[in-house]
């Protein structure tokens, strides 16, 4: 079973990373990009057969260490 989690700054978290990416982007031409939030996307394959229980350990997974809730939101997709 795999899981994708999504991780990305909540709203009101400055994103100099972000910024960044979107001054580059004008750089080279972009035009019309007002804003750029950048996050990180994490796959993990588990020996978990269970969705219900594979959903369940990366939810603690993402709570102990793949994201810091005080700054970032997260969302988990667990494919069969």
């Amino acid at each position: 079973m795999k899981a994708k989690v999504h991780v990305t700054l909540k709203n009101g978290v400055l994103d100099p990373q972000g910024k960044a990416i979107q001054h580059a982007l004008g750089s080279l031409g972009y035009e019309g990009v007002n804003d750029v939030r950048q996050g990180k996307f994490i796959e993990l394959d588990l020996a978990e057969t269970d969705p219900a229980k594979a959903k369940a350990a990366v939810e603690a997974m993402c709570k102990q260490l793949l994201a810091n809730t005080v700054i970032e939101n997260y969302s988990i997709e667990i494919i069969a």
